[in-house]
């Protein structure tokens, strides 16, 4: 089985971790660049966007996970954790340069400021029964997908999960919604 890593520099990766554990994953908390040679896969998690990427800069982790990526390991990228897997980021810092792995256009709380947040049911492609509790906290907006980019879920007609090759972003929080079914999609797809 597949261990996955989850940045650990900012955000909510313990969230992640435990989802991750509790669907029996192997996980590791990736903080310098030597814990990337350890995973199979990444989870980039939500928090604060710039703040991200600065601390990836400083950590030395930002060149050898764009060189992984690049590679092709599997990578799930949550609200900021989008953000920085982006081609785009709109209104972002000017400092604030993507990793660039996935072809999507990105606005930074694109749906609001903080009291702006809100869940609903989304319908996820591949998920059967109950809708997808999609918990959304200063969420982006995806204002543009790429032809490559396959639209998994949408809400209100714009992108809020997807998925080109290996690398799947979500606009939301799937680690807070209590549902483990994305995470399981995002695992089964590593282990074919």
């Amino acid at each position: 089985m597949a261990k996955v890593g989850v940045l650990a520099l900012q955000g909510a990766f313990r969230e992640h971790r435990e989802v991750l554990e509790a669907l029996g994953i192997s996980t590791l908390e990736v903080r310098v660049p030597e814990h990337l040679s350890g995973v199979d896969a990444l989870v980039l998690p939500g928090g604060e966007s710039t703040t991200m990427t600065r601390l990836l800069r400083t950590s030395g982790l930002h060149d050898p996970l764009v060189e992984r990526l690049r590679d092709g390991m599997p990578a799930f990228g949550t609200c900021a954790g989008l953000i920085l897997l982006a081609t785009e980021v709109r209104e972002g810092r000017p400092d604030q340069v993507p990793l660039g792995v996935l072809d999507v256009a990105v606005r930074r709380n694109g749906y609001g400021r903080q009291r702006d947040s809100f869940e609903t049911g989304l319908d996820v492609v591949g998920l059967t029964g109950a809708a997808f509790p999609g918990v959304f906290i200063r969420a982006p907006v995806i204002e543009r997908a790429g032809e490559s980019v396959e639209v998994l879920a949408a809400h209100e007609g714009l992108p809020v999960l997807v998925r080109q090759g290996s690398v799947w972003a979500s606009t939301f929080h799937p680690e807070l919604s209590g549902d483990l079914r994305v995470h399981q999609q995002f695992v089964q797809q590593i282990a074919s």
